[in-house]
């Protein structure tokens, strides 16, 4: 997967398993803290890119329990996942950096604290 072409769910969903093994919920939950709010993953959703990682490498099986009656799959973040999240989460650093540069350009020299 070229970096450019990463959608915001996969990285988020990469950004949620890299501090360690989650189950599918959490996984879920923590997309949506880290955005905010922004991106909801439905089951069905996360699960079809889990595959899709997993088949290109990034993300692995971790372990299964069952809690409640219910099977709980944990994933985990394969040292490609975490090259390849690294790298794309510096591609947005550049490009947010170079349009915060601009936007100071465009502010003006008074404005300049206004914007980070």
């Amino acid at each position: 997967m070229s970096s450019s072409e990463m959608r915001e769910p996969t990285f988020l969903v990469l950004a949620a398993l890299a501090d360690g093994r989650k189950h599918g919920y959490a996984v879920i939950s923590e997309v949506s803290g880290l955005s905010s709010g922004r991106v909801t993953l439905r089951p069905g959703t996360l699960y079809a890119a889990l595959d899709r990682l997993r088949d290109e490498g990034l993300v692995r099986p971790a372990g299964e329990e069952i809690v409640d009656g219910r099977l709980r799959r944990y994933y985990e973040l394969t040292d490609a996942g975490a090259e390849t999240l690294s790298t794309e989460a510096a591609r947005l650093q550049s490009n947010a950096d170079q349009a915060l540069r601009k936007l100071r350009l465009r502010l003006g020299p008074a404005a300049g604290s206004g914007v980070a």
